[in-house]
């Protein structure tokens, strides 16, 4: 049996990735309180119904009141039973509130905290779900993200079967918009010539093949993709060994639109020709 526990921050999606996972066949339930875990495993794991073998269920401070509690709970839970994954989905505060303020939501810890802010409420937040976030196998943070995007990312992360071993996710982005929260390993690959400064091609992106043509044809690259691909296949077997789950290689340029999505699609083709499991995503490319 397959078994999803979705945490993380309000406002930052878990919703979004729990419909996914039912679009996909999970057996799905939202907001239960931490102790209920092994139950609802147990009955899963006896019933005779193929539906409830793959179950993904929302744990956070919405049905939690002692969070130490909850992060323990978890902690043991994922220790005592076979095939548990946690997935952390986290944004920046300030994208939060933002989040709050477009939906006319209360955050779910205002009642608690009474007089405080959505600040006060979104930081007290992030500080109760470190040790949960400790526990997660996988980490999304959509700060930057769309519901498409996150929808993408979600199905192709949990659409085949997690007990295959590692998933190589290969994400172009922009150091503008700020380095993803999620990234395992970070390449900047701002030191190779820039295409935004040949007229024919600043309006394209990498996703197009006069891009990915100029970028893979400069000598400055040939020598990047060497050393780099040669760290990377020493240390993805070393990741796979220690039971990672899944590592976020983020690969970031000026604006996230030509560079990083050239280069990203090369480490992503090298390791799908190797047999992993790999997910590429671009998240700036169309801004």
């Amino acid at each position: 049996m397959e078994f999803i526990i979705i945490s993380g921050m309000s406002g930052a999606g878990k919703t979004t990735a729990l419909h996914v996972l039912e679009d996909i066949g999970c057996y799905c339930v939202d907001n239960i309180p931490s102790s209920l875990l092994s139950t609802l495993y147990n009955l899963c794991q006896s019933s005779a119904d193929a539906g409830m073998k793959r179950v993904a269920v929302v744990v956070d401070v919405r049905g939690n009141e002692n969070y130490e509690q909850m992060t323990a709970e978890i902690r043991e839970f994922k220790k005592s039973q076979n095939n548990v994954k946690v997935l952390f989905l986290d944004a920046k505060t300030d994208k939060l509130i933002m989040r709050y303020k477009e939906t006319r939501r209360k955050h779910p810890l205002a009642e608690r905290l009474k007089e405080s802010s959505v600040t006060e409420a979104v930081e007290y937040e992030r500080s109760l779900l470190i040790p949960v976030k400790r526990l997660a196998d996988y980490h999304i943070d959509t700060t930057y993200m769309s519901n498409k995007q996150l929808r993408e990312r979600v199905m192709s992360m949990f659409m085949q079967d997690t007990t295959q071993g590692i998933t190589l996710t290969f994400m172009s982005f922009g150091f503008k918009r700020g380095i993803p929260l999620e990234a395992d390993m970070v390449f900047d690959v701002r030191c190779l010539p820039n295409p935004f400064y040949i007229p024919s091609l600043k309006q394209l992106t990498g996703l197009n093949q006069e891009v990915r043509d100029y970028v893979l044809g400069c000598k400055e690259t040939e020598g990047f993709l060497k050393h780099s691909l040669a760290l990377l296949d020493y240390s993805v077997p070393l990741y796979l060994q220690e039971g990672k789950s899944e590592l976020v290689v983020a690969v970031g340029c000026t604006g996230g639109q030509h560079r990083s999505v050239t280069i990203a699609r090369v480490f992503h083709e090298h390791f799908r020709r190797l047999g992993y499991r790999c997910v590429i995503q671009h998240r700036d490319a169309r801004k």
